[in-house]
C-alpha cells in the first residue's frame, strides 16, 4: 500500500503538468532569461517557470495563466544554478542554520554537512527530528555519515557501532558515508570500517576520504576499498592523480589551506583536458574567512585563474549534484529541479544581485531579504552550559615530561619540557604555556604544555574543541582560573584574560559550541580574537582551528585527546588521563 507521503508527492507533480497545461498558474515566472544549460555548457534564452520550489518549464513560451503569478523581468542579466558546497563542516562557531542563510545571500543554496556534532551531543532519534527541521530552511540540507570522531574517545563504541551507523547512512537527508579520517585502521583490517563503507555504496551514497600526502599506492587501496573522493589534494598533481585513480576531487580553499588559486594554476599549466569530476569546497571554514561568501568566491578564483566560464559554474553545481547522485534535484536549471537560481549580472561574475532558494527570493534586486530562525534550539537541549562544578589549583598540576609543540596552525610535534612547570607563572623568556583538556564535568582531566601558541597570554579559555570538552591555554594559573569563571558565566565559548583582565569574550551559546547570532557579528569577533592572540605571538593564521583539533588524531603527530597524550603514529598513548 502506499503511504500518504506518495499520494502528496503524485498531487504535486500532476499540479506541475497542470501548470503547463495552462490549468494552474505558476508562483513565479522569470522572463527573458539568459541562462547557464549546465548539461550542453550553452547560455540560451528562455522564460523559466517556477511552481513553488520547483522549475517546471525552461523555454520560449509564456504561461497561458498568470492569475498571482510573480513575474520578474531578467532581461540583461544571466541565470546559473544555485552554488552547492560538497563538504560543510557548520559549527565552526557558528550554527548550520546561520551559516546556511548567511550562505544563501552569496549563492551558496545547497550545503552538504558533516553530522559529527550531532553525534556528540543528541541522541538519535532527536538527531532525526532535527534533520527534519533543517529541511524547513530555504536552502537545501543534507548530511554526511561518519565513520570515525578523528580523536581517541573514552566511549567511542557507544557513539560509532553498526545499527546507529547503519541508521544514519538509511536516513534519506544523508547523502555520504565519511569522511574517512581513520583510513589506517581500515589499512589495518577493521572489517567494521570496510562494511560501512560497502552499505554506503549499497545504498548509493559515495564514501569520502580524508588522504592528505598520500602515495599512489594508498589512493589506491582506498579505491578498491570503496572511497569515492577526496578533497586533500594540495598540489596539481595530485589533483590529476587521483581523477586518473577515479576519485572525484574536491579543490578546497579554506581558512587553514587557501590553497585554490595555486591548484588551478597548476592543473591548468598541466593541460587538464576536462573538469567534469571537480568540485570546490571551503572545507568549513571560520567565520572571518566566509566575510565575502563561500562557493562565489571559488568561482570567481577559478575564473581569474584560467577555467572557462561554463566549467566553472558547473563546478560549482553540477558536477556536485552528479556526485551525490542528485542531478535530478540539484545543480541544473532545468524542469523538476529545485528552484536554486543565482541571478548575475555579468556572466563572468559569480557574486549573485538575486538569489532565489526553494523558489523563494533571499536576495532581490541586490537586497538582502529577512530571513526568520526556524529551529529552536532549546527543544534540542543546545543551550548554554550549565558547568556545576568547580576547578582550582588541584586541577593546575603540570607534571609530566612530554609537551606539544606546534610546528603550524594544526600539525603538533611532542618535545621535552625542561622548564619548571609547577611555577604559577611560566616565565615570559619561555615560548611555552600551560594546556589543560578537562571533561566538561569535570570528571577527568591531561595537563601539559604547549610550544609556539603564545609568548605572553595569561589564559584563554574554550569550550570549543573537536569533542566539546574544556582547553585551557596560558602563562599564568591565576589567569587560567579567571578564564574558567567568566567560561561558566557566559555559558561556554571563548574567553580571553590577561593580568586579571578580561580581553575578550565570545559566548558560544548552543552546548557551548556554536554561537546563536548573526555571522556578521561572529566575525567582528573572530577577527577581534586573532588580532589580540597575534598580539601575544601566535605566529600563524588560523587560532580556532588550532584549537579545534588539539584532540584531532588524524592529523600528525602528537595530540591531547579523552584518552591522554597519544602519538598520532605509533597509535599509543604516551600519558592517560587522570581523574579527577
Amino acid at each position: 500500500m502506499l503511504d500518504k507521503g506518495y499520494f502528496w508527492r503524485n498531487r504535486e507533480l500532476r499540479r506541475h503538468v497542470r501548470v503547463l497545461d495552462g490549468l494552474e498558474a505558476p508562483t513565479l515566472v522569470l522572463k527573458n532569461s539568459t541562462y547557464l544549460n549546465t548539461f550542453t555548457k550553452q547560455w540560451l534564452e528562455g522564460h523559466i517557470w517556477i511552481v513553488d520550489d520547483r522549475i517546471v518549464y525552461v523555454g520560449s513560451k509564456l504561461p497561458r495563466n498568470t492569475s498571482g503569478t510573480e513575474i520578474k523581468d531578467c532581461e540583461g542579466k544571466y541565470l546559473v544554478p544555485g552554488y552547492i558546497e560538497p563538504h560543510a563542516h557548520p559549527f565552526q562557531l557558528y550554527n548550520p542554520e546561520e551559516l546556511a542563510n548567511y550562505a544563501a545571500r552569496f549563492g551558496t543554496t545547497t550545503l552538504i554537512n558533516d553530522n559529527m556534532l550531532w553525534l556528540f551531543l543528541l541522541e538519535q532519534k532527536k538527531a532525526f527530528t532535527l534533520l527534519e527541521e533543517f529541511s524547513k530552511l530555504p536552502s537545501s540540507m543534507y548530511w554526511w555519515a561518519r565513520f570515525d570522531a578523528q580523536t581517541e574517545l573514552q566511549d567511542e563504541e557507544e557513539m560509532f557501532n553498526t545499527p546507529d551507523v547503519l541508521s544514519w547512512l538509511s536516513h534519506p537527508a544523508v547523502v555520504q558515508g565519511g569522511e574517512l579520517t581513520s583510513w589506517p585502521k581500515l589499512l589495518a583490517g577493521d572489517d567494521r570500517l570496510l562494511y560501512w563503507i560497502q552499505e554506503a555504496k549499497r545504498l548509493g551514497k559515495p564514501v569520502e576520504g580524508h588522504f592528505p600526502g598520500a602515495s599512489e599506492k594508498t589512493l589506491t587501496k582506498m579505491k578498491l576499498l570503496g572511497v569515492s573522493a577526496d578533497h586533500e589534494s594540495m598540489t596539481g598533481e595530485e589533483v590529476i592523480q587521483r581523477l586518473q585513480l577515479g576519485y572525484r576531487v574536491g579543490l578546497r580553499h579554506s581558512s587553514i589551506r587557501p590553497d585554490l588559486p595555486k591548484l588551478i594554476d597548476e592543473i591548468v599549466k598541466l593541460k587538464l583536458p576536462t573538469y567534469d569530476n571537480l568540485t570546490f569546497t571551503t572545507d568549513g571554514a571560520t567565520p572571518g574567512f566566509y566575510e565575502n561568501g563561500l562557493i562565489n568566491i571559488c568561482i570567481e578564483i577559478a575564473i581569474e585563474h584560467g577555467i572557462p566560464v561554463e566549467d566553472a559554474y558547473r563546478m560549482a553545481s553540477y558536477n556536485a549534484a552528479v556526485h551525490y547522485n542528485m542531478e535530478e534535484q540539484l545543480g541544473s536549471i532545468s524542469p523538476g529541479r529545485i528552484a536554486h537560481i543565482n541571478i548575475l549580472q555579468e556572466k563572468d561574475n559569480p557574486h549573485p544581485t538575486g538569489v532565489l532558494a526553494k523558489g523563494k527570493w533571499v536576495v532581490k534586486d541586490g537586497v538582502a531579504q529577512e530571513q526568520k530562525q526556524l529551529i529552536d534550539w532549546e527543544k534540542y537541549g543546545l543551550k548554554s552550559l550549565e558547568l556545576d562544578w568547580e576547578m582550582d589549583e588541584n586541577e593546575l598540576q603540570f607534571s609530566v615530561p612530554v609537551g606539544l609543540d606546534l610546528v603550524n596552525d594544526v600539525i603538533i610535534k611532542p618535545y621535552a619540557i625542561e622548564t619548571d612547570i609547577t611555577l604559577e607563572e611560566i616565565p615570559s623568556d619561555k615560548n611555552e604555556a600551560f594546556l589543560l583538556l578537562i571533561d566538561r564535568e569535570g570528571k577527568w582531566r591531561v595537563n601539559t604544555t604547549i610550544r609556539g601558541f603564545t609568548e605572553g597570554l595569561g589564559a584563554i579559555a574554550s569550550s570549543y574543541s573537536t569533542t566539546g570538552d574544556l582547553v585551557f591555554i596560558g602563562k599564568s594559573k591565576p589567569d587560567i582560573l579567571l578564564a574558567w569563571k567568566r567560561l561558566k558565566a557566559i555559558g561556554g565559548g571563548i574567553a580571553l584574560v590577561h593580568e586579571g583582565e578580561v580581553l575578550l569574550e565570545i559566548p558560544l551559546n548552543l552546548s557551548g559550541i556554536m554561537h546563536n547570532g548573526t555571522m556578521e557579528e561572529l566575525i567582528a569577533k573572530e577577527n577581534n580574537f586573532k588580532q589580540i592572540l597575534k598580539d601575544f605571538g601566535y605566529p600563524y593564521n588560523d587560532p580556532i582551528y588550532t584549537i579545534f583539533f588539539l584532540s584531532s588524531t588524524h592529523l600528525p603527530y602528537i595530540r591531547i585527546t579523552q584518552q591522554g597524550i597519544v602519538d598520532v603514529i605509533k597509535k599509543e598513548v604516551l600519558f592517560p588521563a587522570n581523574m579527577c
